[in-house]
Order: structure tokens, then sequence, then C-alpha cells
């Protein structure tokens, strides 16, 4: 279980001036559940994300993770405790096989081909296909992304953040994508965070939280929250609320 107590984040600009990024954020994440963050850009939503995976350090509060208190432990530490962050723009490794990210996720240097094909099947990649490439500028956004996910599941990863997983990547790999996160969440034991504006991704949830201005603004079931979203949507645009979205 993940709970966040009175999270705080703050900022300098260059006059010196303090600026709050999170105000004051505290929520639970029981095990085995999909959660997704969502609102508009700039709320806090990856910085809340990357506090989770230590890349942030809190202003102030505290990060428990199954009853330890991981404020202070850096994201070697907080890997080894089965904490696993998917980026927005996963990085590319020139010379590093897809096979050798595998391995080198799974901490396993015998791993099998067998058992990356289990990894890669269950991100829609063929293993035969996939092993021997190079995690580089040859793979599309989709291939990266996903191959990225297949190192978290040979981390075997209690925890799985991923920061908007659907930036950059074509439709076909977007379907491809959910799926897996479906996938994953039905056959896995695993927690998992997503960030996404996605109604698609949005829809998977056990639970939605809307992350606008630094603080929860709403949280609930994906039934409740997205009708709340699209009101919010439809509020902000004088386009849309004189029925252009139907023209």
């Amino acid at each position: 279980m993940l709970e966040l107590k009175n999270i705080c984040y703050s900022v300098h600009n260059e006059n010196g001036d303090e600026l709050r990024i999170l105000n004051d954020i505290s929520l639970t994440i029981p095990d085995n559940k999909l959660v997704v963050f969502t609102g508009p850009n700039g709320g806090g939503k990856t910085t809340l994300a990357k506090i989770i995976m230590g890349l942030a350090v809190p202003t102030s509060g505290q990060i428990i993770w199954n009853g330890q208190d991981i404020t202070a432990l850096g994201i070697t530490e907080r890997a080894r405790l089965g904490i696993s962050y998917g980026f927005q723009q996963p990085p590319r490794f020139k010379g590093i096989t897809v096979r050798d990210l595998l391995t080198l996720a799974s901490g396993n240097k015998t791993l099998s081909k067998d058992r990356c094909c289990q990894y890669l099947t269950k991100v829609g990649l063929c293993a035969n296909d996939y092993l021997d490439r190079e995690v580089d500028v040859s793979l599309s956004g989709g291939e990266v992304k996903r191959i990225e996910i297949a190192s978290i599941l040979a981390r075997s990863a209690q925890l799985m953040v991923f920061d908007e997983p659907e930036a950059g990547i074509d439709l076909w790999s977007f379907a491809r994508l959910t799926e897996t996160f479906e996938q994953i969440h039905r056959s896995s034991s695993s927690t998992m965070i997503i960030i996404s504006h996605q109604e698609r991704i949005i829809s998977l949830a056990d639970e939605v939280i809307v992350i606008g201005g630094g603080t929860i603004t709403h949280s609930g079931s994906a039934d409740d929250i997205l009708p709340k979203i699209l009101t919010d949507t439809l509020g902000s645009c004088p386009v849309l609320t004189r029925g252009g979205i139907n023209a």
C-alpha cells in the first residue's frame, strides 16, 4: 500500500520567490489497484509521480510504502523495494539490445530467451523480431514504450508508475498500449499509477484522481469522474458550450 501524507513541493524562481507546485496532498492507494492521475497541464501530476519514485524530493510530507517511510530514500533504494517508473519519453540506448535491457532489468544474468519472450509477448511484441535489436532511434516511440513496460515487468515491480504513456505514439500503438495495461491489471498483483489525459486509459482505472493547481480537486471511480472532467472541459471552451462539438 502506498500512502502520501501532506505532500508539499516548492521551488524558487529567478527572483527568489517561492512557487508552490504541490500543496498538502494526501492519498492512499491500496495494493493491486490501477489509479489514474489526470488534470490540466501544469497541475502537478508529473511532479507528484516523480516524488513517489524519488526523482524529486518533497519540501514536506511523508511517503509510506508497505508500512515503511521511504521519504528519504533515493531512486535505487526505492527500485529495490519494487517501485518502477516509466518515463513520458523513454531513454534510448545505442549499443544495448532489447535482450540486454531485459536481462539488466531482471537482475538475472542468465535470463532465458523464453522468459524474454514472455515479457515481450505481454506487451504485444515478438521476441524473434526484437531481442537482438538495439534500443535506439531505429525503434518507433510506441515500440520503445512497450519495451520499457516489458523491462518493468522483468523487474517484477510491485508499484508501476507511468507518465503519459500515450504521448508521441500512433493510434495503433496506443490501442495496443491500453490492451497491455488492461492485461497487466487483470493478470498481475502489481499496483499501477498512470498519468493520462486519455479517456480510454481513464476508463480502465479503479480510481481516478484529478490534480489541478497542486491539489486534489476530485477523486472517485471513472464513471463518477469522467462526467466532471467533461463538464470542466466544456465550461472552459465557449465554442464547445455553444454546441460546436456537434457541428
